[in-house]
């Protein structure tokens, strides 16, 4: 699992990479800005009072607000949109490092199943703000919910090119546990500024490394 990380953050000097790389960045930065004045338009502007210091006061409270919302939709906004682009990322993976494989022929439900995680992972998460008034708690529902859920998308999006859903369901619950542990260290990644730029492309090589290795254990 370790070297399947280490060879997705290699992934980012492969010159095939680089395209979808500052195609990733510039989706990242964009979810990001769509989602701060989305969400202060509807935490702040529609909020009026028309008594200037409580108005301050809901600007500035609207404005950590806005912020924390943002930060933490941002992984799963963001790794949903970045699953449009995945195939190109599979691709350069699989040309880099498993050269023999044969092409991808039949049609894949990458938008179908982005769109389909978007709106649970949303749902779940708004849910999970819920638990921003218990601090403590805070951070270990945050991360658990957020790693589940993006192993599983991140998986069955790389999976699902090579094998039909269903199958691709049973390969990830035989590997459940450690999975998660990755998609704990994915969702971690995607709330450190900067690093979550880059996370979606490293998340999608790993994935595809270590789908080729349990799919081959699974075969043998």
């Amino acid at each position: 699992m370790l070297i399947a990380f280490i060879k997705g953050i290699y992934q980012l000097n492969d010159r095939a990479t680089w395209n979808v790389l500052l195609i990733s960045i510039i989706t990242a930065i964009a979810v990001f800005v769509l989602l701060w004045f989305a969400i202060g338009y509807l935490v702040i502007e529609q909020v009026l009072v028309r008594i200037s210091w409580l108005d301050t006061l809901i600007d500035v409270l609207g404005g950590l607000a806005t912020l924390a919302l943002t930060w933490f939709l941002f992984p799963s906004v963001v790794s949903s949109v970045i699953g449009l682009f995945l195939e190109r990322i599979a691709v350069a993976v699989e040309a880099r490092h498993y050269p023999n494989l044969p092409e991808v022929v039949a049609p894949t439900a990458t938008t179908a199943v982005s769109i389909k995680f978007l709106v649970m992972m949303m749902a779940i998460n708004l849910f999970v703000m819920i638990f921003l008034l218990v601090p403590p708690v805070f951070p270990f529902v945050f991360y658990a919910m957020n790693g589940y859920l993006l192993s599983r998308e991140y998986f069955e999006l790389v999976a699902h090119r090579r094998m039909q859903l269903a199958e691709a369901k049973t390969l990830r619950k035989t590997h459940q546990g450690q999975l998660f542990f990755i998609g704990v260290v994915i969702a971690i990644l995607l709330t450190i500024p900067l690093i979550n730029l880059l996370t979606p492309v490293v998340a999608t090589a790993s994935m595809v490394h270590l789908f080729e290795s349990w799919r081959g254990s699974a075969a043998n």
